[in-house]
């Protein structure tokens, strides 16, 4: 099954690039496993990196 990134960054499929940059800003803070070194996070944080690489370019 297809990922859904708009759903991981939590924006709207007419998200303009500057709103999915916020999004993946403040996900990336709150998941980053620096700060969460729980291994769901990194998980959770695999998924919005890749979410912002396919959206945000």
């Amino acid at each position: 099954m297809a990922k859904d990134y708009y759903k991981i960054l939590g924006v709207a499929k007419q998200a303009t690039e500057q709103d999915i940059k916020k999004a993946y800003r403040k996900l990336a803070l709150k998941y980053h496993p620096d700060k969460n070194p729980n291994n769901d996070t990194t998980e959770t944080f695999k998924d919005i990196n890749e979410a912002y690489d396919v959206l945000g370019n």
